[in-house]
């Protein structure tokens, strides 16, 4: 079976374009707890994956991302703001990406990830800043055309798009770009994870990487706060409510039937597979399948925090039902002592 691609993109619940001007002043992360049920199901099935961290959260979570990366994940780089490309100049970007690469030296990342996927032909300059700041891969470009970001003319393949048209192949081109993963009928549908996790149902989302897992490796993606549904829903528009809330309750499941049928890597690795990265790039090195049966966390470096009452159906019912495929128990809450 084709090694898949899983992404997470590290970042605060409230970094959604759909949320902005009905922020309240106050608010809490709630980041600790939202990383509970990702991580014990990534656990639970000993997958890795590759965390494209925003630099805000280097900064105020260090500790996590240490963590993060002592457990094998890889760690790449989701700018620091979360403002999308179209709204930053050349210079602005430039500023981020230093800000953010410097609370990442530790990892050295190769990956980008563009917020709100908002690398297209409007800000194809961007490309030319991450050949520059020494950047391998990109995984922003989403070959559909939605309201905040798509190019839906790109190829749905991995390829090297040209600095003068990120729908063109470019042999020469500096940075490997890994699409966001679509079903072609016809026009192109999205499956790869985030909102079409909350909203496809788990047949849809099963056939429809499976079928792109047949052609080629699938690009799966989601926020910890697509399966956390902590915080607390805004007085938005209806259009926005859907997006940012429908599917929260019942996305947690859909994660562990995919990490449960398909088999999973970060970005990095993958591509480190296919010799795609320079020899020296520092990715994770892991089985193309999720191996079994292995332990947890024996030194944690994050300390325990409480746990959250998440509005879900329990690990353990999930566990139940697909008990050949779990390395070790699936659970909500976790011991006192665990971490993350």
């Amino acid at each position: 079976m084709t090694a898949n691609a899983l992404s997470i993109d590290l970042e605060f619940w409230w970094c959604n374009e759909f949320l902005n001007g009905y922020l309240p002043r106050d608010r809490e992360d709630m980041f600790m707890e939202s990383l509970r049920p990702l991580f014990a199901s990534l656990d639970a099935f000993n997958v890795k994956a590759t965390f494209f961290v925003l630099g805000a959260v280097a900064e105020k979570y260090p500790e996590v991302v240490h963590e993060i990366h002592r457990s094998g994940h890889e760690i790449a780089c989701h700018a620091y703001s979360h403002k999308p490309l179209y709204s930053l100049d050349r210079r602005e970007f430039e500023g981020e990406l230093s800000r953010s690469l410097e609370l990442l030296a530790d990892y050295n990342p190769v990956g980008f990830r563009a917020p709100s996927f908002s690398l297209d032909n409007r800000t194809k300059w961007a490309l030319l800043s991450l050949e520059k700041y020494g950047f391998q891969y990109d995984s922003s470009i989403f070959p559909v055309r939605t309201q905040l970001y798509g190019v839906p003319d790109a190829p749905v393949g991995i390829y090297r798009p040209s600095r003068d048209d990120l729908t063109v192949h470019d042999p020469d081109g500096p940075i490997i770009e890994f699409p966001l993963s679509i079903v072609r009928l016809g026009i192109n549908i999205p499956i790869s994870g985030g909102f079409y996790l909350r909203s496809l149902p788990k047949q849809v989302l099963s056939w429809g990487i499976g079928r792109v897992a047949a052609k080629r490796p699938a690009n799966i993606y989601l926020h910890p706060h697509d399966i956390y549904p902590g915080p607390p829903p805004l007085k938005v528009p209806l259009f926005s409510r859907f997006v940012t809330y429908h599917g929260v309750h019942t996305s947690l499941e859909k994660l562990i039937m995919l990490l449960m049928k398909f088999p999973f890597m970060p970005i990095g690795t993958l591509l480190d597979g296919m010799s795609l990265l320079s020899p020296e790039a520092p990715v994770p090195a892991v089985s193309a399948r999720p191996l079994r049966g292995m332990g947890g966390r024996d030194d944690p470096a994050v300390p325990p925090v409480s746990a959250p009452t998440l509005q879900l159906q329990s690990f353990d019912g999930i566990g139940h039902r697909y008990p050949a495929r779990a390395g070790k128990q699936i659970r909500e809450m976790g011991d006192p002592d665990e971490t993350l």
